[in-house]
């Protein structure tokens, strides 16, 4: 349950909720003695009768207290305060490289991309020399800020679920990661080590290149078999603007078995590095010199064709900002994504609202659809990061008929009401269902639904139903609905 505002935390005064942080949630906070706002991450309260929780949430302090470095969040306080457990850290007056993603190839340019990688690689590779593991490596733990130069300021935060190297780590009825950042050796029960940081960091530079995870799919089970079986997707042929150098860092990065990934994060900073600038010497090293003039006189020939037709003027990427949605990159369903663009990513394989992202066309029958595909009902089915949402539908009817308020569509309603904020009303209904036999990784679960109904002529031919991890619809809607850009 979330703390409200204005209420006092061992002497904090809670202002706003940040978001959630591995094992809590984290508010922006009034330190009670000094100047000074800082994090406070407060204990999920289902954790309160779960002891050996308790004491890994405490560790984490214990650990991350020891951690001094310029790219890591520091740990400031810890405590209890009437059987809440709490962490006061560093307050990062800025965004998380999610938020940069979702902005697209333009702002996050490769050059960025690459200087931002080896500052978190720096704060990663401390944790690691520490005797530490991070194992939660993904873009919404990284924060950026400005320094007085205007350059960006990284620091790696959230040690929610950090374990002591000689712990020898093993798996024990789940993943302690987000699976989409999560390396093979997690899935079993072997140890881990910290080149598990090294293929998340490995994934998250796949996402900066590229806008999308490494493995965009519907469902954990088929998420967790891409990491185990499925070769590293190739930077280059998602976003022709890539050096197709980086190829091969993401294919070491990412690869299967730890031993053939790099020795460390700083070791794929440095080849990342040098995939931007790469040398011509290796791509000379068996030329005579006869043969290296006669290509360099044809290459310059050549050249000039090029410069006057290159891939991007023949093909422009337009990638819109947060907030903004480039409708010729959805085809037919622009209009579903214009609708949301707060929500939805500003292009198909983008990052949306709390890493939203793999959003497929489909039609009423849930057949995936190409793009193109004009509909008169039309659905685009969306990933979320389990933290909470599974997945996430937005349903629209192409010729804008309005969509009425219905049953809610979970299996055991629990309750509706109208809402209305500065952008608009509806009517949110919530509610949880139990799944079996869709052949899905969620046989079995119950999971809490909502659906949400919209009442202005710029939305109200939608609606959207979100799934996610908590089992009630009452604790998903407290978790996601306040904070959803609707």
């Amino acid at each position: 349950m979330d703390v409200a505002d204005g209420v006092l935390v061992a002497g904090y005064r809670i202002v706003r909720r940040l978001g959630s942080g591995g094992m809590g949630t984290v508010y922006l906070a009034q330190h009670p003695r000094l100047p000074r706002w800082d994090a406070l991450k407060v204990l999920d309260d289902r954790h309160d009768s779960d002891s050996e929780f308790h004491a890994r949430f405490l560790r984490e302090a214990e650990l991350a207290a020891r951690l001094q470095h310029p790219n890591l969040v520091a740990v400031h306080d810890r405590g209890e305060d009437h059987g809440r457990l709490w962490i006061a850290m560093q307050y990062i007056d800025g965004g998380d490289l999610a938020g940069l993603i979702r902005r697209g190839p333009q702002v996050l340019t490769v050059e960025r991309a690459v200087r931002i990688l080896g500052d978190a690689a720096a704060g990663l590779d401390e944790i690691h020399r520490a005797g530490l593991l991070h194992r939660d490596v993904k873009p919404a733990n990284i924060l950026l800020t400005t320094d007085a130069d205007g350059s960006d300021r990284v620091l790696v935060t959230d040690f929610g679920v950090a374990h002591p190297i000689e712990d020898g780590v093993k798996q024990s009825g789940g993943v302690a990661t987000t699976l989409a950042y999560a390396a093979p050796e997690q899935f079993g029960d072997g140890p881990v080590d910290h080149r598990a940081d090294v293929y998340a960091l490995g994934c998250t530079l796949y996402q900066m290149l590229t806008g999308s995870v490494p493995f965009p799919r519907t469902g954990a089970g088929s998420v967790m078999y891409a990491h185990l079986h499925e070769p590293p997707p190739r930077p280059s042929a998602a976003n022709p603007q890539v050096p197709k150098d980086f190829d091969a860092v993401i294919a070491t990065a990412m690869a299967k078995n730890p031993a053939d990934r790099f020795a460390s994060c700083g070791a794929l900073a440095a080849a990342a590095r040098a995939a931007l600038t790469p040398t011509p010497r290796r791509r000379a090293t068996r030329l005579s010199v006869a043969a290296l003039v006669i290509i360099l006189v044809a290459a310059a020939a050549l050249v000039g064709v090029l410069s006057r037709t290159t891939p991007s003027q023949a093909r422009p990427v337009r990638t819109p900002v947060s907030g903004s949605v480039d409708g010729s990159q959805w085809g037919a369903f622009a209009y579903i994504a214009q609708a949301f663009p707060d929500l939805l990513p500003g292009f198909p394989y983008g990052s949306g609202y709390e890493e939203l992202s793999g959003c497929l066309p489909q039609d009423t029958k849930y057949n995936n659809v190409p793009l193109d595909t004009s509909l008169p009902i039309g659905t685009l089915f969306c990933l979320g990061n389990r933290d909470p949402v599974i997945d996430l539908e937005i349903v629209c009817n192409a010729d804008r008929t309005p969509i009425q308020p219905g049953v809610a569509l979970a299996d055991f309603p629990e309750g509706d009401e109208a809402w209305s904020r500065p952008s608009g009303s509806g009517h949110l209904f919530w509610g949880h269902t139990t799944f079996t036999d869709t052949g899905s990784d969620l046989d079995g679960h119950t999971t809490g639904v909502l659906e949400i109904f919209f009442d202005r002529a710029d939305r109200n031919f939608c609606r959207i139903q979100v799934v996610g991890t908590p089992t009630t619809g009452a604790d998903l809607r407290a978790a996601w609905w306040p904070g959803a850009p609707l």
